[in-house]
């Protein structure tokens, strides 16, 4: 017997919010958060699985980047701390490093993501995510730029 306000006999469509996916504004996002060396995967990956990479942007970039709740600077914090406790993602995480600093965050606020995550995903970790973090951001500053301001 259904429980006052739990699930009706509508149609499961008709009870959910629909999800917005914005394809054009997904590939917007996309060019204005990540670095044209992170977006290099897609040719590849649209050779190997074809509209694969469309899906991906479209979903990721027009759907759930489009959702309120969380800023950019508040999304990029959340994408550092899940890829280092993945660990085994530096291409990824190299790519988020860069992308940290597009949206905002500083170098120093980069790093400290990596510091705050030691008790929670262990040293070793941490390390490594702090480690390919550090270096995409070098490789992305100007001439040393980024390096030498967050000195």
């Amino acid at each position: 017997m259904p429980r006052s306000g739990s699930i009706g006999t509508a149609p499961l469509a008709e009870r959910l919010t629909p999800a917005v996916l914005d394809r054009e504004e997904g590939y917007r996002t996309l060019d204005a958060l990540q670095a044209p060396a992170t977006q290099s995967l897609f040719p590849w990956l649209e050779d190997v699985a074809p509209g694969f990479p469309d899906h991906l942007i479209t979903t990721l970039f027009g759907g759930i980047y489009q959702r309120p709740g969380l800023s950019p600077r508040e999304r990029q914090l959340a994408n550092l701390a899940a890829l280092t406790a993945l660990g085994s993602v530096d291409p990824q995480l190299a790519g988020q490093a860069v992308t940290s600093l597009r949206v905002g965050l500083t170098r120093e606020e980069v790093v400290e993501v990596f510091v705050h995550l030691t008790p929670y995903v262990g040293v070793p970790k941490a390390l490594a995510g702090l480690r390919v973090a550090v270096a995409a951001m070098d490789d992305a500053a100007p001439h040393g730029a980024e390096r030498e301001e967050s000195r």
